[in-house]
């Protein structure tokens, strides 16, 4: 019989792990939304994409595809490395390194007429994406969101060397 120490050792393990990773990065997401109030920005919702994407990759890995468990983990390695870009190029709009896109970050109004201000204003999103709305430990959520995509990206590695050793 196995234990859950040796299952969680194993490439399927891993794939669990990876995926219920992804799927509490979800739940937080939505909790902080629903329960805690913090209303997300287009990249905020954009970042939610890959870890969906990895969750889906995983249910599929361990049940109906296991046969074909080392490119899902490859691709699910794949969409947390998409994540964690996501999550760096969001902190650089957070923290002034670049320009975020024009949908959810204010720009220059200095050559901007009366009427085109206010309709500037009138189409502005209610969250900014160049504003960190939370951070723990100096880090913005979309750090956090980039650091967590690069330790489950690990997780997926992890276990498509398991699978080809096996």
């Amino acid at each position: 019989m196995t234990t859950v120490r040796e299952f969680l050792m194993t490439a399927r393990g891993s794939l669990v792990i990876a995926g219920a990773g992804s799927a509490a990065i979800l739940v937080s997401a939505l909790g902080s939304q629903f329960i805690g109030g913090l209303s997300p920005c287009p990249l905020c919702i954009w970042q939610r994409w890959p870890h969906v994407a990895a969750v889906v990759i995983a249910v599929a890995a361990v049940t109906v595809l296991w046969r074909h468990t080392r490119p899902l983990a490859v691709l699910g390695m794949l969409a947390m490395l998409v994540g964690a870009g996501l999550g760096l190029y969001h902190t650089g709009v957070e923290r002034g390194w670049w320009e975020g896109p024009d949908t959810c970050t204010s720009s220059d109004i200095t050559n901007l007429s009366t009427d085109q201000l206010l309709a500037q204003i009138m189409s502005a999103p209610l969250v900014r994406c160049d504003e960190v709305q939370w951070d723990l430990l100096g880090l913005s959520l979309a750090s956090w969101n980039a650091v967590i995509s690069l330790g489950l990206a690990a997780l997926w590695l992890a276990s498509a060397v398991r699978v080809a050793k096996s």
